[in-house]
């Protein structure tokens, strides 16, 4: 890789945020299969490429999810003992981002295609595989998507809720909902980078200190 296209590289990482706040203009449906075209250029273990994308444009379709997420959302945190006020808060933030994003990317992973073991500590690593590979082509999607001018946020919600992300959506049984990433033209420049030192977070083992 040239010099150039490192720097090219580093600026369109370092560059990227999470953007929550769309401008409401509808995005092209061929951007956004290119997108998705970038997104499964990403690595996976065993090639089996996990990943598996449902892509949602339809207003009543998101307020179908979004208002399904909700309740799920409503009654963990009732069973928390959290405060109505601070229910009703979290519960009307989660839809708005749904249902106010211009597309949602409803990112889930299959097991189908993974390999079988007959005892539990591989299949737990099995799915850890599966469940890796598929956020290096969430990786790529946002990546993607800034290079585009495209706003986008990683959610990570259908983790607590696949069962209501897949039966509002009618999903494939074997299509487990990971994340949903939402996309639009942005409205904002999102929040300022806070990233923890790397000294904080590197460690270079069996090297003199």
């Amino acid at each position: 890789m040239s010099a150039e296209a490192f720097r090219a590289a580093a600026e369109l990482m370092i560059g990227r945020r999470s953007i929550r706040r769309y401008d409401g203009a509808e995005i092209s449906p061929t951007i956004v299969e290119e997108l998705l075209r970038l997104a499964v250029h990403a690595p996976s273990a065993h090639n089996r490429q996990p990943w598996r994308f449902a892509v949602v444009k339809d207003a009543a379709l998101k307020e179908r999810l979004a208002a399904a997420m909700g309740e799920r959302l409503r009654a963990d945190r009732s069973a928390d003992g959290d405060a109505r006020e601070a229910i009703d808060a979290d519960v009307a933030r989660s839809r708005g981002r749904i249902t106010k994003a211009p597309v949602v990317i409803v990112v889930c992973m299959t097991l189908e295609d993974m390999d079988p073991y007959s005892d539990a500590r591989r299949r737990r690593a099995e799915r850890e595989m599966a469940a890796q590979s598929t956020a290096m082509a969430v990786q790529n999607l946002l990546l993607a998507a800034h290079a585009a001018g495209l706003g986008a946020c990683w959610m990570c919600a259908p983790l607590f809720c696949g069962d209501v992300v897949r039966e509002a959506l009618d999903l494939p049984r074997a299509w487990l909902p990971q994340a949903l990433v939402t996309l639009g033209w942005s409205a904002d420049s999102g929040k300022p980078l806070s990233r923890r030192p790397l000294a904080d977070v590197v460690r270079y083992p069996g090297s003199p200190t």
